[in-house]
């Protein structure tokens, strides 16, 4: 369960080549976002794996000690060209309210969604329950049977769906259905109103409800509002016909500006817009955002053209990415362009909670937790097929992933552990190493 260890200066430069190539441009407009992007990698392993994203796909395709090789009796041509999330790790879920005003617990965060092999989302979720189970203290026999739990849930999950049955019998996380951290985040996501969102972002002067100054908001130019304002009537034309059955929900009432400074987000320009809500009252008006969409870590290593060739750019792979892969999405979620780069366009929801981890602690609830995030792994691959709308995928995902994995039944929840304990322990000796680099100034550009 050990890894080969590295020489630390080399992998030092290795890592650095992969920074340079995810976000240089950005980090050489931005520095000052980049050194908070940074310091809140360092601050731990699973930090810093949450914004490597480049890094593990370098390493699994360019690594020969992670190759995907392995992975190999589970990919053949069908499943190894899936509609995958691309970031898939532990806190990567949360709640959302879907199309038809349900609240959802699922994956969430769909910003490196591409198509690639399913092995690769399982991969990366694996490693991070070895991240977080090392932090909470838990035994290596412990988080071997962490993985297993994942593995097996997901394989169950799939199996049901690949054979046909119900959508009763195959519900997703609600209020109805949902238990433990799954059920308490649904029950806080719950609990959260609207306007309390716009109370924490906007104020109301002269009688109408405009963005507070401060915050991280930024007064925009005359130009650079009417530039916005353009993209957002071409972000209306990519809505569902169903969202556009709210035309008094498209009165601009204000624009600002906000410069993303998070682990995902550092340095990409956005805008947050208000909209006048469905009736004159103040306390349903409605917040979006319009964020420049980046490139995935994934198709970087993904050289079928016809994939590239199916998206216009990043905002439109981003959406198309997110409809496929979650059902009944945001309708809000759109896409358009501004100064030549795509943009992603959704909601600023009151009713997102993401799972925290930090009171989930017993190794029982743990497993309780890791097996309903297996399920909802298995959900997302089956829904985005030839049943999501797009032709980029034109069979039926659960059923190949089902045949690849009956080949090998034996070999599945092995493959996974195998991994999760060489990258986890891959991981934490590339933080130290990151940690070292940054703090004795060695990263290029800040």
């Amino acid at each position: 369960m050990s890894v080969p260890q590295l020489n630390e200066e080399h992998r030092g430069e290795e890592i650095l080549a992969v920074f340079d190539a995810a976000f240089g441009q950005l980090l050489a407009a931005d520095p000052a976002a980049f050194r908070v992007k940074f310091r809140k990698m360092a601050a731990s392993a699973f930090a810093f794996y949450r914004g490597t994203a480049g890094l593990f796909y370098r390493d699994l395709t360019e690594d020969p000690e992670f190759g995907d090789q392995s992975g190999g009796a589970y990919l053949d041509e069908r499943t190894s060209r899936v509609w995958i999330h691309g970031d898939l790790h532990a806190e990567n879920f949360g709640t959302y309210m879907d199309s038809t005003g349900r609240l959802i617990f699922n994956v969430n965060d769909f910003d490196e969604a591409y198509v690639g092999p399913f092995t690769w989302d399982l991969k990366r979720f694996a490693a991070s329950v070895a991240l977080i189970g090392y932090a909470k203290a838990l035994s290596d026999e412990q988080i071997t049977e962490l993985v297993r739990v994942y593995a097996g849930a997901y394989r169950e999950r799939i199996h049901a769906l690949a054979t046909g049955a119900k959508s009763d019998e195959v519900p997703p996380f609600t209020l109805d259905t949902a238990e433990g951290p799954l059920l308490g985040a649904l029950r806080v996501a719950r609990s959260l109103t609207r306007f309390g969102l716009l109370d924490s972002m906007t104020e109301i002067r002269d009688f109408e409800r405009r963005f507070a100054p401060g915050g991280g908001s930024i007064e925009l130019d005359a130009a650079t509002r009417y530039k916005v304002l353009a993209a957002f009537d071409g972000y209306l034309e990519t809505l569902p016909e169903s969202s556009l059955a709210r035309p008094d929900s498209y009165r601009v009432k204000d624009v600002v500006g906000r410069r993303g400074i998070g682990i995902g987000s550092a340095g990409l320009p956005s805008y947050n817009i208000l909209l006048e809500g469905n009736s004159d009252a103040l306390e349903n008006d409605v917040v979006i955002y319009i964020k420049q969409a980046q490139t995935p870590a994934v198709s970087r290593h993904i050289t079928d053209q016809a994939i590239r060739d199916y998206f216009q750019h990043e905002g439109h792979r981003t959406v198309i990415s997110q409809r496929a892969l979650q059902a009944h999405a945001d309708p809000w979620l759109g896409w358009t362009e501004l100064d030549g780069a795509g943009q992603l366009v959704a909601e600023v929801s009151p009713y997102a909670v993401d799972l925290d981890w930090g009171d989930i602690d017993d190794p029982e609830e743990i497993a309780e937790v890791v097996a309903d995030l297996g399920r909802a792994t298995a959900t997302m691959h089956a829904a985005a097929d030839d049943q999501s709308g797009e032709s980029l995928v034109p069979f039926s995902t659960e059923r190949a992933i089902d045949a690849a994995i009956a080949a090998d039944e034996e070999g599945f929840a092995p493959l996974l552990v195998d991994f999760a304990h060489r990258y986890g322990a891959r991981a934490r000796a590339d933080h130290q190493t990151f940690v070292d680099l940054f703090r004795n100034g060695r990263i290029p550009g800040l």
